[in-house]
């Protein structure tokens, strides 16, 4: 009997938990899902009286009644009994990336499901008992993964805060979020999850608007290609007829009439490449898109709604269309009139011809270069007439002198460099307008860039504490398309240039003060040279250390033991050492060394062997806690120092350990101290 049961889990699987059927029910539509699933949906979403079916929304006035299924869960039963013989014999190890099942001892199996009640991980075998026992059915099970979870409660995510935009615990109701605007992560997701589906189709319609668009450029180019060889197939006829005394001006004709071919179809192939370029990136996004949409575990959906979501200007985009702007009948037109007139004016009506084939182009729209502008080699041309040199296809100069054809540009890896007008073309500032920021052949080095919102991973890899919101310095650019960037995390960061956008200081993300050695999760203070900072001292001194917290332009917010969310200059902090070693800090090359000084915590905290000391007033709880005895008003006195931790004998607990950021010196004059040794 069991091998007569289907074994395609999409028909047999509840349309809302994604997994199969559990204690199966069947409502009057004929849709089937498992009871505790489709009384959660109903129970859970606001219907205003009305219940709707999941799958197909038909509505019903009253809540239809929910009996169990007896024959369809007698074929789930089976299905579960036959897969699991078959899983027993065909469970794998688990790979890189992949859960391990948290109950199998030895090998690390492959997980299938993970339980968000237990929070742990099964494979095949040890996730019976949730088909099985009555007491587990009723956990909710999801695809293998890491189940996310409070980091403050270490408690399971259920709840999504509208106001802070994330997914909390039902724990952090009580505190943080408290009074904030929630709803259950399963009504966000279905809000969303509309939001998104629009948002594909959009870029469904898009993608195809898109193909339509490159197939008629695709048969507008063979179509002027077909023209063009006519023309070139009349022109040898005419020329043929003629002496060899204008064979040589024909061939000149001819020439001609391909250079300005290969200029329209420069143009096309051009275009065709940016709608190819685009229709990719759409279909990357499609990807994505679809990649969200069809996980199950609804927290990882929403913390990933935000990076996704947004069109990125796709419902914008602009349409293409090839013009060619050279007419080859009107070039046959001329060439049949010069066979009359060309025995006896030849070379005369032959030079004027060329000049006419050129006009013909006259309708091409051209950017004249003058001295001052920034240029570079059209990417139609592979070799220069007056060669490469140290010049690349990526570089960009400026023009220095134009004399005639020729023009002379300082290139960063070539100073004056000679080439011809008709083979440059003018380069548009980089940031002055939106169709520039996104063009490769634009960075040059010392520009801002990061990575492209639409490459998900690098061809190089992200490397050391690189994302899409570093923003560093091209430091070089290699011949090959290869990039070298400094980022505040990671100097000499290979990439490719296409893979890159050019950051101006309106959109800069993250550090924008790139010269600075100082990035969130370093712990800084206030350079001894700074009397009274930019914005106050509030509850910290010079001795202070905190944690970056944020960087916006110059400023910083920097939350210290004494005080939370301070802000101040980069220009005024400095990165505090833990140890003597300097150099294995993250210093900047172009730092001012002279600006910096090597800082121990014994520096910043002036405590000896003998000093007497207490605990600080700011710390709630010391790193080793309290002890037995030992509050904020006993005061000790240090009997050793060991690096960070310091030794203290208090009167009631000799040999207590604590850090020596957590304790402040005790004067005599300080007044309202206990238990003093």
């Amino acid at each position: 009997m069991a091998e007569a049961i289907p074994r395609d889990h999409d028909q047999y699987s509840c349309s809302i938990c994604l997994d199969l059927l559990k204690d199966p029910v069947t409502i009057p539509c004929g849709h089937s899902y498992c009871m505790s699933c489709i009384n959660e949906c109903w129970n859970t979403n606001d219907l205003n009286g009305i219940y709707r079916c999941p799958q197909c929304r038909h509505a019903f006035k009253t809540k239809p009644p929910l009996n169990r299924s007896t024959v369809l869960a007698e074929i789930m039963e089976k299905l579960r009994s036959t897969e699991l013989q078959v899983s027993e014999s065909a469970q794998s190890l688990a790979g890189p990336g992949e859960i391990a099942c948290d109950f199998c001892a030895g090998e690390m199996i492959r997980a299938v499901k993970s339980c968000l009640e237990c929070r742990v991980s099964y494979c095949e075998t040890h996730v019976q008992p949730h088909y099985n026992v009555p007491a587990l059915k009723k956990h909710k099970l999801v695809k293998a993964a890491v189940i996310p979870v409070c980091p403050k409660h270490d408690k399971l995510l259920e709840v999504y805060c509208r106001t802070d935009q994330k997914c909390v615990c039902m724990h952090c109701l009580l505190d943080d979020h408290k009074s904030h605007d929630t709803v259950p992560s399963t009504i966000e997701r279905n809000e969303k999850q509309i939001k998104l589906t629009d948002t594909q189709k959009k870029v469904k319609q898009i993608i195809q608007a898109k193909e339509k668009e490159l197939q008629k450029m695709n048969m507008d180019i063979a179509s002027h290609s077909d023209s063009v060889k006519k023309a070139v197939e009349n022109s040898k006829k005419v020329f043929s007829e003629l002496a060899k005394l204008i064979e040589k001006k024909g061939n000149e004709v001819i020439e001609k009439i391909k250079a300005e071919e290969k200029a329209d179809l420069d143009q096309g192939t051009k275009l065709q490449k940016t709608l190819q370029e685009e229709i990719t990136e759409l279909k990357k996004r499609e990807g994505v898109l679809e990649d969200l949409l069809q996980t199950d575990d609804n927290i990882q959906f929403l913390q990933n709604y935000e990076s996704v979501s947004s069109s990125s200007g796709t419902d914008k985009l602009p349409s293409f269309s090839f013009q060619p702007y050279c007419s080859f009948e009107d070039i046959r037109k001329l060439i049949c009139e010069l066979a009359g007139r060309l025995e006896t004016t030849c070379t005369q009506e032959i030079s004027k011809t060329i000049t006419k084939v050129s006009d013909l182009s006259a309708k091409r729209p051209t950017i004249e270069i003058v001295v001052g502008d920034r240029v570079r080699v059209k990417p139609s041309v592979v070799t220069p007439t007056h060669k490469w040199g140290s010049v690349t296809q990526f570089s960009i100069g400026v023009v220095k002198k134009i004399q005639g054809n020729l023009l002379t540009v300082d290139f960063p890896e070539q100073r004056n460099w000679t080439g011809v007008v008709s083979e440059m073309e003018r380069v548009t500032s980089a940031g002055s307008d939106s169709s520039t920021k996104n063009d490769p052949f634009n960075i040059k080095v010392g520009d801002k860039v990061r990575v492209k919102p639409s490459v998900i991973t690098p061809k190089h890899n992200w490397g050391r504490n690189v994302t899409h919101k570093s923003v560093g310095v091209v430091k070089d650019i290699k011949s090959d398309g290869s990039v070298v960037v400094d980022f505040p995390g990671h100097a000499n960061w290979k990439g490719i240039l296409t893979e890159m956008e050019q950051v101006t200081d309106d959109d800069e993300i993250g550090p924008s003060s790139l010269d600075s050695s100082i990035k969130i999760g370093d712990q800084v203070r206030v350079k001894s040279s700074v009397v009274t900072p930019t914005h106050k001292w509030g509850a910290i001194t010079h001795k202070s250390i905190g944690v970056v917290k944020k960087i916006q332009g110059e400023s910083l917010t920097v939350d210290f033991p004494e005080q939370k969310n301070w802000t101040g200059i980069i220009s005024e902090m400095i990165v505090a050492s833990t140890g003597p070693d300097i150099l294995n800090q993250s210093l900047n090359v172009d730092s001012n060394f002279s600006e910096m000084e090597i800082v121990t915590i014994a520096d910043l905290v002036d405590i000896k062997v003998g000093d007497r000391v207490r605990v600080k007033s700011s710390i709630i709880t010391p790193k080793h806690n309290w002890g037995g005895h030992v509050t904020h008003k006993s005061v000790g006195v240090v009997k050793d120092i060991k690096s960070e931790d310091v030794i203290v004998d208090f009167p009631k607990h000799k040999g207590w350990k604590g850090i020596l950021s957590e304790m402040e010196l005790v004067n005599d004059s300080d007044t309202g101290i206990s238990g003093s040794p």
